[in-house]
C-alpha cells in the first residue's frame, strides 16, 4: 500500500511539473498571483510592483534613478533569459515588457521614477498584459506553449 501511495505521489508531482511547463504564463502567474487563484488582478500587479520598487530603490529615497534602473533592467533580463513563452502583444501595440521600462514609468520625464509614478502606471501595464481585456491576467493572456 505504501508503494502505491508513493507511486501516486510521484505521478502527481510529475504531472504538476509538466503542467507548469506547458501552461502558458505559469511562471508569471506563480510570481504575481498573491492569492494563488490562477488569476492576476490589477491590485496584485500594483502590490507586486510596490515590492519590486522597494527592492531596486537601493538608496531608499523613494525614486528609481537611471543608475538604479540599470540594475532593474539587468535583473529583468536575467529573469527572462531562456524563457520562451511571452505575453502576446496586442496588434499594432507595444509589447507588454515595455511596462517595466524607465520610459514607460517616468511619467513626468525627469529621468527618474518615483514610487507614486511606478504604482500609478500599474493599471496601464495591466492593460498590456490583459490581452483579452477580461479584467484578469490568466494563462489565456499568454501565447501558446
Amino acid at each position: 500500500m505504501k508503494n502505491i501511495v508513493l507511486a501516486l505521489s510521484a505521478t502527481t508531482l510529475l504531472a504538476t511539473a509538466a503542467f507548469a511547463q506547458v501552461t502558458p504564463g505559469a511562471g508569471f502567474i506563480n510570481g504575481w498571483d498573491y492569492d494563488q487563484n490562477g488569476q492576476v488582478t490589477v491590485e496584485e500587479i500594483t502590490e507586486r510592483r510596490g515590492d519590486i520598487f522597494v527592492t531596486f530603490d537601493a538608496d531608499e529615497n523613494g525614486f528609481l534613478s537611471a543608475e538604479e534602473y540599470v540594475a532593474f533592467d539587468e535583473a529583468r533580463a536575467a529573469d527572462q533569459a531562456g524563457k520562451t513563452t511571452q505575453v502576446q502583444a496586442r496588434a499594432n501595440g507595444p509589447k507588454p515588457s515595455v511596462g517595466m521600462t524607465l520610459e514607460f514609468n517616468d511619467v513626468d520625464g525627469d529621468g527618474r521614477v518615483s514610487t507614486e509614478e511606478f504604482l500609478a502606471q500599474s493599471p496601464a501595464w495591466f492593460a498590456l498584459l490583459d490581452t483579452n481585456a477580461d479584467g484578469v491576467v490568466t494563462s489565456d493572456d499568454f501565447g501558446r506553449p
